[in-house]
């Protein structure tokens, strides 16, 4: 028997998990690490920190399982994508917190972008919009507010990374600066067509090609750990942006299969097979994975404020002491009795692409409950997911199955069935909810041999629970032109 670490690094924790070769969980191990709000809009961490908790919660992973270093056949990484970490080459320091995909600190430059005419020339190569929400212009604001930067970078004296480069760079040493195809297609530089780091796109948004790192596909080996954590070298076997590694994670390996993360934000993709599929409804076009010499393409829409939505009623609102509490409060009331929640806390993901939009709380009257406020803001995660599965399915031609889900909210039964019901498609829920780590040891395995194809484990996609609709269509209608209502009065909000 074969056992896999993989290093799931989120927005708001560092998680190791432990796998063995038939996809079961033997041992996990999760540390929360601080959130940095220096302004309003801005989000940091502190990448030290980052890769500190991450090794830390690796090695007490092992502990737990009883098993050493050398027990492991390949560690696989799954990232939070954009968020952006600039450091010295020559020590490995970080030259600045990392700015956080949720920042949205660069805004006014991607207007300019749009309004000087760039944004279709963004589209076609990249897939992405023009959003603060990539790794490009965090990169270029490094660059020109930390005093020195810009000149380092262009003297090869930094380097740039997305959290996976950063854990690569940090297991081998500083020894391999890379990245996988599918956290390179978040960056804003990358050409999802040649498969490279695009010239026209690094000079449009002032970024020197000195600080970018290699290129790689997310199913190989990278090299070999060189941490004191790791007394027995292994294999780092490949990377994907969290949501790509889910997409796997769900075996979501052929065109027209769709998966839904509920995590800090929401993430929808659909798998488009090696053909990239361009959005006419505000979607973004990725990578979903590279194997071989095989590149498969996504169609992916990005809810910023997913599960943060029940963090906020806990830390800022305090009327649950825990996430957990979140479904008992909300079952408390049969509906929200026409309170909506739109939680555009740091602006609005796709479909929308609103910056400047910020959270509401309407339809308040004096019988508004604790409990009103929560089944709002769950049902709040539900309507953004609706919003993104009916532009992909638009933009795809296909009509869906089932709604394939994972992701720590999934647990909640009131969440799911709200899901089901607001769609009007099955939710199908596996019993192993980790499928970001299990589809980072997925590629991880591939590259060390563990299975000899994905044709091997592609039938390992047991379901839990289904969630059937079971709504009435006439009140999906009315809820769902109650949403729309909602969302229009929360746009535009913030004056520039």
């Amino acid at each position: 028997m074969a056992f896999l670490l993989a290093l799931d690094q989120g927005t708001t924790s560092s998680r190791a998990i432990i796998f063995d070769d038939g996809g079961a969980i033997i041992a996990s191990a999760q540390q929360e690490f601080r959130q940095h709000y220096p302004r309003p809009g801005w989000v940091e961490h502190d990448p030290v920190e980052i890769w500190e908790t991450q090794v830390g919660v690796a090695t007490l992973a092992l502990k737990n399982a009883v098993l050493g270093s050398g027990d492991i056949a390949a560690i696989g990484i799954a990232n939070q994508r954009e968020t952006t970490v600039v450091w010295e080459r020559a020590t490995g320091r970080p030259i600045c917190n990392a700015i956080v995909w949720q920042d949205r600190r660069t805004a006014a430059v991607c207007d300019r972008l749009r309004a000087d005419g760039h944004e279709p020339l963004i589209r076609s190569k990249t897939g992405l919009v023009p959003d603060a929400y990539f790794s490009g212009t965090k990169i270029a604001w490094i660059l020109d507010h930390i005093p020195n930067a810009r000149k380092m970078a262009e003297q090869g004296l930094l380097a740039f990374g997305t959290i996976d480069s950063w854990l690569v760079w940090n297991l081998t040493a500083g020894a391999r600066h890379l990245t996988d195809c599918s956290n390179a297609s978040r960056t804003m530089l990358f050409n999802i067509h040649t498969g490279g780091w695009d010239d026209e796109l690094l000079h449009l948004l002032n970024v020197p090609r000195a600080i970018l790192p290699e290129i790689r596909s997310s199913s190989e080996v990278y090299g070999e750990t060189r941490s004191p954590a790791f007394p027995v070298a292994i294999p780092i076997g490949g990377a994907a942006g969290d949501q790509q590694a889910a997409l796997f994670g769900q075996m979501c390996t052929r065109p027209g299969m769709v998966k839904n993360t509920y995590g800090t934000g929401c993430f929808m993709l659909m798998n488009t097979g090696t053909t990239p599929i361009a959005s006419a409804n505000q979607l973004l076009t990725t990578v979903a994975w590279k194997i071989g010499d095989k590149t498969d393409y996504a169609l992916e829409g990005s809810v910023f404020i997913g599960g943060a939505v029940v963090q906020w009623l806990r830390d800022g609102l305090g009327i649950i002491r825990s996430s957990a509490d979140v479904e008992a409060l909300a079952r408390e009331v049969e509906d929200t009795e026409g309170l909506y929640l739109v939680p555009a806390f740091s602006g609005l993901g796709a479909p929308h692409w609103d910056p400047y939009a910020r959270g509401i709380l309407i339809g308040i009257t004096r019988g508004t409950k604790a409990a009103h406020i929560a089944r709002a803001a769950l049902e709040s995660i539900a309507y953004q997911s609706m919003d993104m599965l009916h532009c992909m399915t638009a933009d795809a031609g296909i009509k869906i199955g089932e709604l394939r889900v994972d992701g720590g909210a999934t647990a909640n039964d009131t969440l799911m069935q709200f899901q089901a019901d607001i769609l009007g498609v099955p939710v199908a829920r596996p019993p192993v909810r980790e499928t970001t780590a299990l589809g980072a040891v997925y590629l991880a395995g591939l590259a060390v041999g563990c299975w000899k194809g994905v044709d091997e484990i592609s039938h390992r996609v047991p379901v839990e629970k289904r969630f059937l609709p079971m709504m009435d269509t006439e009140k999906v209608d009315r809820l769902t032109r109650g949403w729309r209502r909602a969302l229009e009065r929360s746009r535009n909000w913030v004056e520039t």
